[in-house]
């Protein structure tokens, strides 16, 4: 197997060709181009990412040769980032990268996606049902629609390489941590100030996982030996709310009275919509350190697929960092 990593140089995908590397597995790093975009539902996604024809044949050229793609692409900051670049990296560079596969003739396509596309729904799963709640996860949900129309088009391989179609499967990864990530040092300091609690009652799962375990789960998806479905979910390593700040910040945290908690994040989010929807991601961060998220990774478990994590030790080196 050979493979290609689009966005090879950041913080998922230097990982990612790392691990390959050891692995001895050819790997072809490819830097990712900027691009920009306003669109602002699926059509245009598809039109953008057509109109990019210089960068599509550039794309092309590096796939060839390549069994799989991945995109690894993207800008990570939920609330950071002009808006047109966000969409135009998270939303319109995949459908790039999945037009240059096709006509590159690559069997698999793995673009890495997030499970903020699916917002404050209890369970995360591996549906179409998507509540993206932010200009990140809004960007995201529109490369996950765009991408599922493309799959599978007929008129979209009009010069491939191959006559069999480039299999395209979206990897639902959750919250990833890992060392020198600007997400994992800030956890690190919310588990060490006093704003460290959980929601009272039975205690609940939290989809918090390692860089390492999203590593082993995306080269397990791109080397899978049969057809995949659509979309994939990454399993989580076990965590309980109450763990993750226990583990980050080195002692228990509050238990505050779920009612309350609710009450909280409700007002929360009505304050968000008054500003214009700007503090609707820190709102979501805190109602996942109170509530958590259980999660439904039913492609891993119906295929007994288990990857091996570090998160424990993760959130450890990261709240020792903040002593």
């Amino acid at each position: 197997m050979r493979v290609a990593v689009l966005g090879g140089r950041g913080f998922i995908g230097q990982a990612l060709v790392e691990r390959l590397t050891r692995s001895s597995v050819p790997v072809v790093t490819v830097v990712a181009p900027r691009l920009r975009s306003h669109a602002a539902d699926v059509d245009e996604v598809l039109t953008d990412a057509r109109a990019e024809v210089e960068v599509i044949a550039h794309l092309t050229e590096l796939f060839r040769g390549t069994d799989v793609v991945i995109n690894a692409a993207g800008m990570a900051s939920p609330d950071g980032g002009a808006r047109d670049r966000m969409t135009g990296a998270n939303a319109v560079l995949p459908v790039v990268a999945a037009l240059a596969a096709q006509r590159a003739g690559v069997t698999r396509f793995v673009h890495l996606s997030s499970a903020a596309v699916q917002g404050d729904r209890p369970r995360l799963d591996e549906s179409d049902d998507l509540a993206p709640f932010s200009a990140y996860s809004r960007s995201k949900a529109l490369a996950e629609r765009s991408l599922r129309l493309l799959d599978g088009r007929p008129d979209e391989r009009l010069d491939a390489q191959s006559d069999a179609p480039t299999q395209i499967v979206i990897v639902r990864a959750t919250s990833v941590q890992g060392p020198g990530r600007h997400t994992t040092a800030a956890l690190a300091r919310i588990a060490r100030s006093p704003l460290a609690s959980v929601a009272s009652g039975s205690p609940r799962s939290t989809p918090v996982v390692s860089v390492r375990h999203l590593v082993g789960f995306v080269l397990t998806v791109a080397g899978w030996s049969g057809e995949l479905p659509p979309v994939v979910l990454q399993p989580g390593e076990g965590l309980r709310t109450d763990e993750v700040l226990r583990l980050a910040g080195g002692r228990d945290p509050l238990t505050v009275p779920a009612a309350l908690c609710r009450a909280a994040v409700r007002a929360g989010y009505l304050a968000s919509r008054v500003a214009g929807d700007r503090l609707r991601g820190a709102v979501r961060r805190v109602e996942l350190m109170w509530f958590g998220q259980e999660d439904d990774p039913a492609w891993a478990r119906e295929n007994g697929v288990t990857v091996h994590g570090d998160v424990r030790d993760v959130l450890e080196r990261a709240g020792r960092r903040q002593r």
